[in-house]
């Protein structure tokens, strides 16, 4: 079955090959080939979306590093997986905000923990990152402790010093997290994304806007930044602020031309590319195309490529993304973006 399942996947990679597109992009690779975009960072060695992650990542070869975007309680930007902080920071340990712990309803979930919009800039500042998966990456436990809960900002000039020092442009991929529920509470994101972007001059080389959600994006493209936007896509259900529409919509060649009229990227999950023709199609509709979430431990990785016993251990990492770069893509986000970029190499 796993062989059959992998010459299907050949076939495909095969038949779309070569498909290419002329929308234009953020910065890219010097010698061609995919974008390598850091995911968070590089968090498969580092805790994600911390000042070591970012920079690990481009001192491997990272062409963009991605950031979360969530507000404070003053309205700062800062970069976190999600706004409930207990998995990504030490707050549990900070007797002070145990008062703070909550329950709040976050796009139709109920969410317990700590949350960002509940802090101040100043009292975030006083938390440090931890490793967000211990029990898969027991690895970087050991950097826990030692980074700052980073604002937007300062991802922003890490970027540009990181710039100069390896003598090419790395972007800032920011990502828009659960807009329409932080709009609700009277904190949006996409005003202080717009004037950060203008704050910083960054242009359509150093800035991609991406967000789950079509209206983040359209007020972003409202703003006439004049940088690329990106929309990602996820497996099962849809968008938060569209309840009648599904990704499964969005993927098909009439959602594409509708997303086409607002962005220049989809990005949907790798498990949507393989097998299919999404990659022929967004190109056929003026798209360029960024599967999500590239790793190299077994339980993320399809069957075939897995090595070993264990769901921690790492497969073949590198078999997988010359499968996809074989099928079209025109960039690749992952934690581990060393791998990637020594996949593209050949």
């Amino acid at each position: 079955m796993q062989l059959g399942r992998r010459s299907l996947l050949l076939a495909a990679a095969a038949g779309t090959a070569g498909a290419a597109t002329a929308v234009p992009a953020a910065a890219e690779p010097r010698g061609g080939g995919p974008v390598v975009i850091g995911h968070r960072g590089a968090a498969g060695w580092r805790p994600e979306h911390t000042a070591a992650s970012y920079t690990y990542a481009v001192q491997t070869g990272a062409d963009w590093i991605e950031p979360d975007l969530v507000p404070t309680k003053d309205h700062v930007l800062v970069v976190r997986h999600e706004n409930e902080i207990s998995q990504t920071t030490d707050v549990a340990r900070h007797p002070e905000f145990a008062g703070r712990r909550t329950t709040k309803t976050v796009d139709g979930r109920a969410v317990t923990g700590w949350f960002t919009e509940d802090f101040t800039l100043a009292e975030l500042k006083t938390l440090r990152a931890v490793e967000r998966l211990p029990a898969v990456r027991n690895r970087n436990t050991v950097f826990d402790g030692r980074e700052e809960v980073m604002t937007f900002q300062e991802v922003v000039d890490l970027a540009r010093r990181l710039s100069r020092t390896y003598g090419r442009t790395v972007a800032v991929f920011p990502e828009t997290k659960h807009p329409t529920y932080f709009r609700s509470i009277g904190l949006p994101l996409e005003p202080k994304l717009a004037a950060a972007v203008r704050r910083n001059r960054l242009g359509r080389r150093e800035c991609v806007v991406q967000s789950f959600e079509p209206t983040s994006l359209k007020r972003i493209a409202a703003e006439r930044l004049g940088v690329p936007l990106w929309q990602a896509l996820g497996t099962t259900g849809g968008p938060y602020d569209l309840p009648s529409t599904t990704y499964r919509d969005m993927m098909t060649p009439a959602g594409l031309a509708e997303i086409a009229e607002y962005a220049d990227w989809i990005g949907p999950d790798k498990s949507s590319v393989a097998g299919s023709s999404l990659v022929a199609d967004a190109h056929a509709a003026g798209l360029r195309i960024g599967p999500y979430t590239f790793r190299a431990e077994n339980q993320f990785l399809p069957p075939e490529f897995r090595h070993g016993s264990g769901a921690n251990d790492f497969g073949d990492a590198f078999a997988e993304y010359a499968l996809y770069y074989r099928l079209g893509v025109d960039a690749v986000v992952t934690d581990f973006p060393d791998l990637a970029v020594m996949a593209r190499r050949g």
